[in-house]
């Protein structure tokens, strides 16, 4: 992800594997063990890969500091969530016309042609609410696939079968798009809701833990001085390693995405829904593959037993006589600064003690340091409300503009378009800059920057929606399908909301899992993975809440509500 390059050493010495050999080993294996002095070579006559035993604080503030090499097995996992999205965003890039728009009249598939595609005919509101649907189940399942993986079957084991899973609801999804269903549209309607479920509890299990699985990849786990063959001494930091691999992890994600969605796009128009489900369903199936060929190269950590249940039990210890029936009271002794030091078993006489509180004090400091990084991610949903906006109405809102043959729902592809294009871009200059010019461009503050540039984004969609119906034949019913024809507006100007949106997930959402990874405890780390994707399920159900605003005359009030609301999370966030 984005650069973390500020975290603090024993966070990013926490959140690496533990049995990663140590710096001065390295020196010892280069150098030969008392061969040679390693402090007595002159920076000019070290390789490139020469070692120092003692990073001091002179030095911290002193260096650049630069990205070790990224494993080879972590391009793989990479590849394998390319797969995933390829087939996700593949598939539910056609919902909104599936569900919204009718059957064109003479097709058997759902194909539109020279016309709209369509499949159930239910309205506006009908696709943005069951599309809300979908995404409020994919984002709560993780809390199923964290819990798996951390407690009983392993990352690994957790993710082949939430492929499996997945699999499953990607055919079920198929068959509610072939032609000898599509044309009843209740056992259409009913298989499309049987799928959806399906493949959400498959997607909940991948993405709680293939991130997780990446990042564990780098074993890396202390700061190390490195001569480049230009003669600069630099810093090599696992953070900014761990920050470069999730900024690739997440340009496949939207390689994946750009790719599925393209393509998907126009297997609806020219050929049918079916098509445009199976394709993606074929793609997901090298993913198993990939990850059975690559198993013996992964570093692949066991499960380590109910930590969640150990948990809870602590927190409802720690919350004993804190409630009351003012919630001032009850909130200032919730955030005590000793609400957490008072159960540490060294503070908890033995003859006290619950059976269940076998660990030390270490673990509860863990646990307080996961919740309060668990905090940020409270103002997510705010972020993932607008960024709904882009796959909901402003799919819709595109197909009341001058598309001149171009389909409504491929304009968003903008969005992974400039991804794409701006990773390598701040990974290559911008971040370095920063680095070199030594400014601390922390988490906090690259998160409330994405807020930031999401609220430009859903203020140029508000205008736009202002213009729309103001030209519009229709007026401020410019979605009616009895309407003329469309706003007089180029599509191609929903760029900037697209754009401003990319740049904000480099931001807010490359972050956010950044950060989940790195604070979290190692036993943890698939669960609060899970919390941090939960807040797309949060925002999922206030966008549910709201499903009645998602359509004429009261699209341009709505957008512009969220810039408002993410101004203050920005302000707060940050």
């Amino acid at each position: 992800m984005s650069n973390i390059a500020n975290l603090e050493a024993p966070v990013i010495a926490q959140a690496a594997v533990a049995q990663a050999p140590l710096a001065g080993t390295a020196t010892e294996k280069r150098l030969g063990r008392g061969s040679i002095d390693a402090t007595s070579v002159r920076a000019s006559h070290l390789t490139e890969d020469s070692y120092d035993d003692e990073v001091t604080e002179e030095v911290l503030r002193t260096l650049r500091r630069v990205s070790g090499k990224i494993p080879w097995t972590a391009f793989t996992v990479a590849f394998v969530e390319l797969c995933e999205r390829f087939s996700y965003y593949g598939t539910t890039v056609v919902f909104v016309n599936f569900i919204q728009q009718p059957l064109p009249e003479g097709s058997s598939t759902g194909a539109g042609h020279s016309g709209q595609s369509g499949a159930l005919g239910m309205g506006q509101r009908a696709s943005t609410g069951l599309k809300m649907f979908n995404e409020f189940w994919a984002y709560v399942m993780p809390l199923l696939g964290g819990y798996l993986a951390d407690t009983h079957w392993g990352r690994y084991k957790t993710i082949h079968a939430a492929i499996v899973c997945a699999i499953v609801g990607h055919v079920i999804l198929t068959a509610s798009a072939a032609p000898s269903v599509i044309k009843h549209n209740g056992s259409a309607l009913a298989a499309f809701i049987i799928g959806l479920i399906i493949m959400g509890v498959g997607t909940g299990g991948f993405k709680s833990n293939i991130a997780p699985l990446l990042a564990e990849q780098q074993t890396e786990t202390k700061k190390r001085i490195k001569v480049l063959p230009s003669g600069e001494r630099v810093i090599v930091d696992p953070s900014v390693t761990t920050s470069r691999i999730f900024l690739y992890f997440y340009m496949c994600i939207n390689v994946g995405s750009l790719v599925g969605q393209i393509g998907m796009v126009y297997c609806e128009k020219y050929v049918g829904f079916w098509l445009a489900y199976m394709l993606p369903t074929v793609l997901f199936i090298f993913a198993p593959i990939v990850l059975a060929v690559c198993k013996k190269q992964y570093i692949l950590l066991p499960p380590t037993g109910s930590v969640f249940a150990k948990f809870f039990q602590l927190w409802s210890y720690a919350c004993k006589g804190k409630w009351s029936i003012n919630p001032y009271r009850t909130y200032k002794h919730l955030t005590a600064p000793d609400f957490w030091d008072r159960v540490k078993p060294s503070n908890v006489p033995a003859g006290q003690r619950p059976g269940w509180m076998t660990f030390d004090d270490a673990w509860v400091d863990e646990v307080r340091r996961g919740l309060k990084a668990c905090t940020v991610f409270l103002y997510l949903p705010l972020y993932w409300l607008a960024y709904g906006q882009m796959t909901g109405n402003l799919t819709s809102q595109a197909a009341v503009m001058e598309l001149n043959g171009v389909p409504n729902d491929i304009i968003q592809n903008l969005n992974p378009i400039s991804i794409v294009i701006f990773i390598p871009l701040m990974d290559f200059f911008i971040y370095p800059a920063l680095r070199k010019a030594k400014i601390n461009f922390t988490p906090i503050k690259r998160i409330a920057l994405g807020f930031g540039l999401a609220s430009l984004a859903m203020v140029a969609s508000c205008v736009i929606q202002v213009y729309i119906y103001r030209l519009s034949p229709c007026g401020t019913h410019a979605s009616d399908p009895d309407c003329p024809g469309p706003a007089p507006i180029n599509v191609w100007v929903q760029t900037l909301p697209y754009v401003l949106i990319g740049f904000s997930e480099i931001m807010a959402s490359i972050t956010s899992l950044e950060y989940a990874f790195t604070k979290a405890p190692t036993n943890m780390r698939s669960f609060v993975m899970a919390l941090n994707l939960l807040m797309n399920a949060f925002s999922s159900a206030l966008a549910q809440a709201l499903v009645s605003l998602s359509a004429d005359p009261l699209l341009s009030g709505t957008m512009a509500s969220w810039p408002s609301w993410l101004r203050w999370a920005a302000c707060v966030s940050g």
